[in-house]
């Protein structure tokens, strides 16, 4: 599982391409981003507005966001995520600019450990 940003060049190796993030990214019109849309596997704005993207706080977001994820919404997106990864090789996209440290990241080791 890749995760980029989706400001970034779309790559032939990206294969299915999923925007990960609860909100739209800035900048980006809908109809010129390939890529399927899955807010349900976002975290919550409450949790993203904790986070703050503060690398210090990382590790405790990635324990509140993994139990996030244990919701029935959160369960079908991972479903579906784990579908589309049946398929060939999938991109985990989010406007976030340390991608090291986002709920992206965090989201593709859940996908990854579950494999």
């Amino acid at each position: 599982m890749r995760v980029r940003r989706v400001y970034d060049e779309p790559s032939p190796s990206d294969g299915t391409r999923v925007l990960v993030d609860r909100v739209w990214p800035r900048g980006v019109r809908k109809d010129s981003l390939d890529a399927e849309w899955l807010t349900d596997v976002a975290p919550s704005a409450e949790l993203r507005r904790w986070f703050g993207h503060d690398p210090e706080r990382f590790a405790e977001f990635a324990r509140r966001y993994r139990a996030e994820l244990e919701s029935e919404a959160a369960q079908r997106g991972l479903d579906r995520l784990r579908e589309l990864a049946e398929r060939g090789p999938v991109t985990l996209l989010t406007a976030t600019r340390d991608v090291r440290h986002s709920h992206a990241a965090v989201l593709a080791k859940v996908l990854d450990e579950s494999d």
